[in-house]
């Protein structure tokens, strides 16, 4: 499909530099699969869903992988930002180089200054500024660096328009992260609270966890005219197989699974069958969503706003329908929805 069938207008006032507050004040738009469109709120979710439902939440935790660092040459210095989008082993992560021409292969960045220096070799050069970088520690001892030296890599969209403060710390992160890894939050799970969770369970709605570790690429443009030559950043992922065998068996009951964000539904999608029964996972998964695709294993999904041309939009039309989702989107923009990661939230049936 062409990618500018996936454009729309959207004003600079819709992107939101900030979340609610409290976090399930935020808006929440529910398109149905047919019928009207209804303005919500996050925590009117309990009376949205039904007793036997399941949310499928993204666990992953959101480290700081945007570093600034310098490559000397001589006596020559070049000042380069790294961010990490994709871990290959203990002391090796592939990362997104800017400006992409300032270290070659074999050249050595330092990253961070004081206490902490953390040194990287440029193993090899890829495409679009991206490179495998291998640093000079490995595992916990990289991790416990990277948290000295790194910043949290909010989207260009925010970080284009004010300052990453500490705040940014605990707002880009869910209450339920846990596994080390993401470059970018999974954010339809911002909304949630301690609060809001125990009325979902009180409610009979059950809720259920995976992990896959968002990646930088998610913010890359698509720059082609066609959505077959776009080719999507892997992301590596894991559903367990007790988690692989509750879900099956709501299933099988009558319930629902309700994914949490885009990423937990490119997981429950990349590990079903092509007869929606899901199957433990572990691994990369390079699944590019678009319309004509069909859905094995989602039946809801909760997700914010996301750009246009975009691959995120390009999956919310495909879910929803294209046109259905055009509307939605108009509908947002005109009422005052706040877009993207900090923004609103939406709540889609699957087109019949």
């Amino acid at each position: 499909m062409r990618v500018d069938l996936f454009d729309f207008d959207l004003p600079e006032d819709r992107i939101a530099l900030r979340p609610a507050v409290p976090r399930e004040a935020a808006r929440l738009l529910q398109v149905p699969a047919a019928g009207d469109l209804a303005d919500r709120h996050v925590g009117d979710l309990p009376g949205l869903l039904r007793p036997g439902d399941v949310l499928v939440f993204n666990d992953t935790r959101v480290i700081p992988a945007r570093l600034f660092g310098r490559r000397r040459r001589g006596e020559a210095e070049a000042h380069i930002e790294a961010t990490l989008h994709l871990r290959a082993a203990p002391d090796r992560w592939h990362a997104f180089l800017k400006p992409g021409k300032r270290a070659a292969a074999g050249e050595t960045i330092l990253f961070g200054d004081g206490d902490t220096v953390l040194a990287a070799t440029v193993v090899e050069k890829g495409e679009g500024g991206d490179a495998l970088l291998a640093f000079d520690r490995a595992g916990p001892d990289l991790d416990a660096a990277l948290a000295d030296v790194g910043l949290i890599p909010l989207p260009p969209y925010i970080a284009s328009k004010r300052a990453i403060d500490d705040q940014d710390r605990a707002d880009y992160q869910t209450i339920y992260a846990r596994e080390n890894g993401a470059v970018a939050a999974p954010t339809a799970g911002l909304h949630f609270t301690p609060a809001l969770l125990a009325t979902l369970a009180a409610r009979g709605v059950d809720t259920a966890f995976l992990t896959l570790h968002v990646g930088a690429g998610t913010f890359l443009p698509v720059k082609v005219e066609e959505t077959g030559e776009h080719k999507m950043h892997a992301e590596l992922g894991t559903l367990t197989p007790d988690v692989a065998e509750r879900l099956n068996a709501a299933r099988a009951a009558g319930g629902r699974l309700v994914a949490v964000g885009t990423t937990s539904l490119r997981l429950l999608e990349s590990a079903a069958d092509e007869a929606g029964r899901l199957h433990p996972f572990s691994g990369p998964t390079e699944i590019f969503i678009t319309p004509g695709y069909r859905f094995r294993a989602t039946d809801l999904l909760m997700t914010n706003f996301h750009l246009p041309r975009s691959t995120l939009f390009m999956l919310v039309a495909a879910f929803s329908g294209l046109d259905r989702m055009k509307a939605a989107y108009a509908h947002a923009i005109a009422t005052g929805y706040r877009f993207y990661s900090y923004g609103d939230a939406s709540l889609l049936e699957r087109a019949t």
